[in-house]
């Protein structure tokens, strides 16, 4: 049994097809560990979900910002839309309402205390310890599994507040908990997220620095998967292991083998695979 976390699909189905392929992915045998941002900028988002949600138990996905906004269209309606989503597929599938059901009801955080590895598409705050971060995760879950969850999406977007408090409430805490997890790169000491800067960890904006780094993370125990960062690309050093290797923009799929750090790459295309191990 091999246990493999996957980069930001974003659509790129051939890509992530063919990484399964070479790798041998037995669903029987196998687990992936999928990072979010399923879908959205790539040719083919609707079979992404289609083949991700047949494989059942065998894939672990949470849900990425792409995710989430595919949820919130489909929820609200075009005045929503962005321009150049690659969405309409989905929304006009025979099967929509399944696919989009199944996707609203995947978790915000997944955390295998036993391995010592949590998941979520972006990134934890600091002050978060696992056990807290996990809770605020099902929170999230609970209401988008819900009847509620039309109002949760219409009233989600926004970058305020930007740091947590225990005393936050509604719209304003799960804000918070989503954006963390699904949308934050850097914060700064006392914790504040910053979401225009998009560059590497060099690009930090001013007393800010890539929220991993943070000098009294309360997770440094445990490494946590993570993708949404193609700038930053693929890491895996103590505390984490970051997946996003920019496929949809002509980069690669990677995944990262959790057993032994062994990292396989598919170009975007799809043609060849790499295999090496971290070291």
């Amino acid at each position: 049994m091999a246990s493999y976390a996957i980069g930001d699909i974003q659509g790129c189905h051939d890509a992530f097809q063919a990484l399964l392929d070479t790798l041998c992915f037995d669903p029987a045998r196998d687990r992936l560990w999928l990072v979010g941002d399923l879908v959205n900028r790539g040719p083919d988002s609707l079979r992404t979900l289609r083949l991700v949600r047949s494989l059942g138990d065998a894939a672990i996905s949470v849900l990425g910002n792409h995710d989430l906004y595919l949820l919130k269209v489909a929820s609200s309606g075009a005045a929503t839309r962005k321009r150049h989503d690659t969405l309409q597929p989905v929304l006009d599938a025979p099967d929509r309402d399944e696919l989009l059901d199944w996707l609203r009801r995947r978790p915000l955080m997944h955390l295998d205390l036993a391995r010592g590895l949590a998941m979520v598409h972006a990134g934890l705050l600091p002050c978060w310890t696992a056990a807290q971060a996990q809770a605020l995760a099902a929170e999230v879950q609970a209401v988008l599994s819900s009847d509620a969850h039309g109002a949760l999406l219409a009233h989600l977007w926004g970058n305020q507040p930007d740091a947590w408090r225990d005393d936050l409430q509604g719209i304003a805490r799960y804000r918070v908990i989503v954006n963390a997890m699904t949308r934050m790169r850097f914060c700064s000491l006392s914790g504040r997220m910053e979401f225009d800067a998009k560059g590497g960890p060099h690009k930090a904006p001013p007393d800010h620095l890539p929220w991993f780094e943070h000098p009294q993370r309360a997770t440094r125990e445990l490494t946590v998967v993570c993708g949404h960062w193609s700038a930053l690309g693929l890491r895996i050093q103590p505390g984490l292991i970051a997946t996003d290797t920019g496929c949809v923009w002509g980069g690669a799929l990677t995944a990262v083998c959790l057993e032994d750090r062994q990292v396989h790459q598919v170009p975007a295309a799809g043609q060849r695979m790499t295999t090496r191990k971290h070291s």
